[in-house]
């Protein structure tokens, strides 16, 4: 029987429109919802996909899932635990954003040891994460190069590797491959997939379906704040591509 480490129960949440977004939008709404009552749930050891286009809501439910955001209304569990509870939920999940950007005139070798501080992790196992984690993306010939003078591409790389310095348990990933070349996009998902082979839980969004195709498990497809679909391929697609689901559920959403 699978066991559920993350659920996410009927949540809701809205923000402040600007006056400019106010007019850009032709509305007099003083507020957006932006998740319409979403619900899923996600089990050990698995490779979940959150699937929808730009402004579905992918981002704010994952912020809600690190506990960077509240909900309005709604619950969300992990391991059992609310997400309200955020310092002892927080210690156990790893939260990549693109927005994270990195101070310029500091080392990978610097923040990572700054990063393994700060989760608590005894020197001797920073010591060799840091050296499992900058061989396996690459980032040990550039550790005492200021993160100023790298590519974009290894920037990624070592945002992510800085999400993993505690080893967590659930690693949740704003599109991970996002801006990345060929290359270093199958660095990072089969790094993902060797995780799931070592049993974590992890959390994609991603607006590419053929990604999703080959990495998911499972996945729900979020389209306007809501959940229009939510399960492994197989049982929803049947005969179909994702990618072909995924737009006759944009075009319900949208001529409804």
């Amino acid at each position: 029987m699978n066991k559920e480490v993350i659920i996410v129960n009927n949540v809701f949440k809205k923000f402040k429109i600007s006056k400019k977004q106010q007019k850009i939008d032709r509305t007099k709404d003083l507020y957006k919802e932006v998740l319409k009552g979403v619900s899923f749930s996600v089990n050990k050891g698995e490779i979940f996909g959150l699937l929808g286009p730009n402004g579905a809501g992918k981002t704010t439910t994952l912020r809600c899932l690190s506990t960077l955001l509240s909900q309005d209304s709604g619950e969300i569990l992990i391991n059992g635990v609310n997400t309200n509870n955020d310092i002892v939920v927080k210690k156990g999940i790893s939260f990549l954003t693109n927005d994270l950007k990195l101070e310029e005139c500091f080392t990978s070798n610097y923040l990572f040891d700054y990063f393994s501080k700060l989760h608590g992790v005894d020197s001797e196992k920073a010591k060799q994460r840091k050296e499992y984690l900058f061989k396996t993306f690459g980032i040990d010939k550039f550790e005492e190069v200021k993160i100023g003078s790298l590519s974009t591409g290894m920037k990624q790389k070592i945002s992510i590797v800085l999400a993993l310095v505690h080893d967590p348990d659930i690693i949740i990933f704003d599109e991970p491959t996002n801006g990345l070349d060929v290359v270093t996009s199958k660095i990072v998902l089969d790094f993902l997939k060797e995780q799931k082979e070592r049993g974590k839980t992890i959390i994609i969004s991603t607006h590419i379906m053929n990604l999703a195709e080959k990495l998911c498990d499972r996945f729900a497809i979020l389209i306007n704040g809501k959940i229009k679909c939510c399960g492994d391929k197989e049982v929803l697609c049947k005969d179909k591509s994702l990618e072909d689901l995924f737009f006759e559920l944009y075009q319900e959403e949208y001529q409804e």
